[in-house]
């Protein structure tokens, strides 16, 4: 087990109705950007509830609305102008990880010298100073009401970035609010939060019990739960299961002493994004298995963690190590197939034209050198080539 060092500074309000903590968490601050994306916040009457509490408080309210489900670079920009022309003294992001990843840019970027935010992105580093950040989480999915990251598109340049920016002043994490969640993008959202887990897990740090137990439960816990929201969307123990779920996979608790990993699937699947904007987590859903089968059979060597992750996740057993680590891919694909994500590149309309470029930004300065099992250019174009 490795050495680790840790803080997570978000406080997080969890369950029904913590929204009665809003007026007390934005009482300090008199000019607040309401950040949201499309109309389903204004048709679950959640906007009205919170355009109520903050007109109680006196609150100035400007708003940033529109929020691409990939955000975009220039929804950036705008919510830096909207921010410095209204003397915004804090953010209110209500929506998923798009629109929370978009306001940690914007609350960053607020204080970005000089006019090229996209180079703010580019850098990768936490900035010195953000305005404060409030969330009110509607979709269990990327874990950004959690953690300090953020992912930006940039779709002129085609390219996809995740970088740290701020941390949440506070989260409000009421499962009801995903009650009204498609079935699709509840899906998506859960592979979402198994990817973020898998990324740790699948780790050369044979003995790190906390953080493998935790990644352990974790996906049992979506495996139990998803098919339960799907069919009763407004089971609650469900949606606060997957809910819980999402803020712990992407906190960076289920790496505690673990030797990284590279994150490899998210590095490739950025690039499906940035080239074809489509659904994050189900581009992590259909690459997820074919990188597994790939890296199995590039190095042996690894097997033993899949016949971990097929026993302790699935419950699968047999004498046969091989056949085992293979039917714990081949479970996870079914899984994500059973509960309505496309499996291939093919139903999405994508093909191989974009491979080779995908795959040497994937792989830019060598990211996936230090892997759990290490990729080339052309290691990746291979696992791209499988998901048709």
């Amino acid at each position: 087990m490795l050495n680790f060092v840790h803080s997570i500074p978000t406080k997080i309000y969890f369950g029904k109705g913590q929204i009665s903590h809003l007026a007390e968490l934005l009482k300090p601050y008199k000019s607040i950007l309401l950040a949201y994306g499309g109309g389903s916040v204004k048709k679950s009457g959640l906007y009205d509830e919170i355009m109520g509490i903050l007109k109680e408080e006196g609150c100035k309210v400007t708003e940033l609305s529109g929020i691409e489900p990939n955000p975009r670079i220039e929804s950036v920009a705008r919510g830096v102008k909207l921010c410095k022309e209204n003397g915004v003294d804090a953010i209110l992001a209500v929506g998923g990880g798009s629109t929370i990843d978009c306001s940690k840019a914007v609350a960053s970027g607020v204080y970005f010298e000089g006019d090229d935010l996209w180079s703010m992105v580019k850098e990768r580093k936490t900035p010195p100073k953000a305005l404060p950040l409030f969330v009110i989480l509607t979709i269990s999915a990327t874990g950004s009401e959690y953690d300090g990251g953020g992912v930006i598109s940039n779709m002129t340049t085609n390219e996809k970035i995740g970088a740290s920016f701020t941390f949440p002043t506070a989260s409000i994490c009421d499962p009801t609010y995903t009650f009204s969640v498609p079935k699709y993008h509840t899906a998506a959202g859960a592979a979402d939060i198994m990817s973020h887990i898998m990324e740790d897990y699948f780790s050369r740090t044979p003995d790190s019990d906390l953080a493998d137990g935790i990644c352990e439960t974790v996906l049992k816990s979506v495996i139990r739960n998803l098919p339960v929201a799907l069919a009763e969307p407004d089971n609650y123990e469900a949606r606060a299961n997957l809910m819980a779920d999402s803020s712990i996979a992407c906190s960076g608790i289920p790496r505690y002493g673990k030797q990284a990993s590279g994150w490899v699937c998210h590095g490739m699947e950025h690039q499906l994004s940035a080239y074809y904007d489509i659904t994050h987590g189900v581009g992590l859903a259909l690459l997820t298995p074919r990188w597994m089968r790939f890296i199995l059979k590039k190095d042996p060597g690894c097997e033993w963690r899949f016949v971990r992750f097929a026993k302790n996740v699935w419950g699968l057993e047999g004498e046969d190590e091989h056949a085992l680590a293979l039917a714990g891919i081949d479970a996870l694909e079914n899984f994500f197939r059973e509960n309505g994500i496309p499996m291939t590149l093919t139903e999405l309309g994508i093909g191989t034209e974009h491979f080779a470029d995908m795959a040497e930004k994937a792989n830019f300065g060598g990211r996936m050198n230090n892997a759990f099992v290490p990729l080339t250019r052309e290691d990746i174009i291979k696992i791209y080539e499988a998901c048709l």
